[in-house]
This record gives C-alpha cells, sequence and structure tokens, in this order.
C-alpha cells in the first residue's frame, strides 16, 4: 500500500504559553506546556465522506487501516488500494482507495457517524448496527502474569506524546513475553488502538502471537476491536464494563484489567498456570 511522507500531517502536540501556580505562594509562574493535538480528520471513501472524527494528527494512515477494518469497510488491508493524507485549514482529509468490490460492498452498507474521540457508538441507529467480532474457533494461548508486569514496566518508554503532555492514550502491541513491539498514541483510546490495528496490519503482523494493552478502562467497543484484529486477549489498567465483560467471555477474548505493577484483575479466560476468570 502506498503511504504518505510523514511531513504531510500536523505536529502532534504543540507549546501553548500557560502559567504554573504554586499553591504555597499563590503566586503564577509564566510558563509553556506541549499540549496534545486534536484536530477534526475527515475519512472519505472514494469521494463520499464517511466520519469526522477527533483523533491526534499522527500516524493517521494507520489509523484509517485500522478503522477501516474494525468499522467492517474492509475484510483485510489487501481491499485498501492507497491513503492521501491532506491537511485543511480546518482539519484533515484523509481520502482511502478501496478495491472496486469492496467500494460498492461500502456503498450498500453507508452510515453516517458524527465526530468521537471516546463513545465508539455514536451515529449508530439499531442494535443490529453494533459492531460484531466473531468468536474464536480455538482457544489462544494463555499469556503469563510476568508478561503483563513486563509490558507495563515498559509502556511508558514507549508514550513520548503522553511524557510531554499527559493528556494522550497509548495502545501497545506486546509478545508473548511482554515485549513491547509497537504502541500509538491518541487522544481517543479507541483511535489509539484503531491506529495500533492498522499498523500491525499494514506490517502483516500475526495478531495470535501477542497481547494489546491499552491504557484506559476497557469497553465493550475495545474488547470487540480486539477480536476483528484476531488478537487473544485485552489487557487495561483501568475496570472494564460489565458488557465488555460478557463479550470477552463470549468470544473467548482473555480480559485482564486494573493491571498495575503487583497486581491484574482477570475477568474472563485465564493466565497460563492459573484457573479460569469465574472457575471455583
Amino acid at each position: 500500500m502506498p503511504r504518505n511522507s510523514p511531513p504531510a500531517q500536523p505536529p502532534a502536540s504543540v507549546a501553548t504559553p500557560a502559567a504554573t501556580l504554586r499553591f504555597a505562594s499563590g503566586r503564577p509562574e509564566l510558563a509553556s506546556a506541549e499540549v496534545a493535538v486534536e484536530a477534526a480528520i475527515n475519512i472519505v471513501y472514494g469521494n463520499l465522506p464517511y466520519a469526522v472524527m477527533m483523533a491526534t494528527p499522527s500516524d493517521l494512515e494507520d489509523f484509517v487501516a485500522g478503522f477501516s477494518l474494525t468499522e467492517g469497510i474492509v475484510q483485510s488491508v489487501d481491499e485498501i488500494r492507497g491513503i492521501a493524507v491532506a491537511p485543511q485549514v480546518d482539519g484533515i482529509v484523509v481520502t482511502v482507495e478501496l478495491a472496486p468490490g469492496r467500494f460498492r460492498e461500502h456503498l450498500a452498507r453507508r452510515r453516517n457517524l458524527s465526530g468521537r474521540t471516546s463513545c465508539g457508538l455514536c451515529g449508530v441507529e439499531a442494535l443490529a448496527d453494533l459492531p460484531s467480532a466473531e468468536a474464536r474457533g480455538k482457544a489462544a494461548m494463555p499469556i503469563t502474569a510476568e508478561a503483563i508486569r513486563s509490558a507495563l514496566g515498559a509502556l511508558e518508554r514507549h508514550q513520548p506524546l503522553h511524557r510531554l503532555t499527559r493528556s494522550v492514550h497509548a495502545a501497545a502491541w506486546c509478545a508473548r513475553d511482554g515485549t513491547i513491539l509497537a504502541a500509538r498514541e491518541d487522544v481517543g483510546r479507541h483511535n489509539a488502538l484503531d491506529k495500533l490495528i492498522g499498523a500491525r496490519l499494514r506490517a502483516g503482523h500475526d495478531a495470535g502471537a501477542g497481547f494489546v494493552l491499552v491504557t484506559s478502562r476497557a469497553s465493550f467497543e475495545l474488547v470487540e476491536k480486539t477480536a476483528i484484529f484476531g488478537a487473544g486477549a485485552l489487557v487495561a489498567i483501568s475496570a472494564p464494563t460489565s458488557l465488555a465483560i460478557e463479550r470477552a467471555k463470549a468470544l473467548g477474548l482473555t480480559l485482564v484489567c486494573v493491571a498495575r505493577d503487583d497486581s491484574a484483575i482477570v475477568f474472563a479466560g485465564r493466565l497460563a498456570d492459573t484457573v479460569e476468570a469465574g472457575a471455583p
């Protein structure tokens, strides 16, 4: 798939004047802070606008590739013929060229979405339109507690934008031993995961060879996206929702949440050498 040159995309953060207030003295001190850029990303398939997403304008080709898969626009990255990124005055237009047959199918199921950085289901008009992954045909090889601990310990080193701004989420792809092989950041947790999925798809990576780690709560859609990608486990540093747990169990996905340096809670599936979640 053709790639755009990185300079075509705006910076992910900007230096912004600010004032630091020291509570002890009560006096503000002039300073400068790095702030994460949030931009309107207009995703267009062919010549038809599909969605306006509020996202951090980095790794946009990865973003739309992952978004296209998890939204059901494409079944594989091979159905994307090209991606063009075009910054505009009021946002960025990302145009995706689909294979002819896939574009015709897209026209038949086209729906209108409003911009979003958190709720992944805005614009869905009926329950039947909810994204739905298929249950795993066979159980994924369990990951270990040590692998999770190792990935958590290394995660901050893979979050350069968060170190600058303290305001973005990350999604990381981890090998079975916990080594972080790739990470993507965005103001939206769903966007970060779509970027990560797109990056791994475009690199031809085997989704069954590791697990996903996210710096957010585990919601229904994060579980769905992880399962659609084909990964067998999702680890989140915050808590899950009830629907996320139900879907993880139904899909055969291992779901580990509230992951900390010294502990984690297994809500679905199991870790290696442990009992399955919910078992007596």
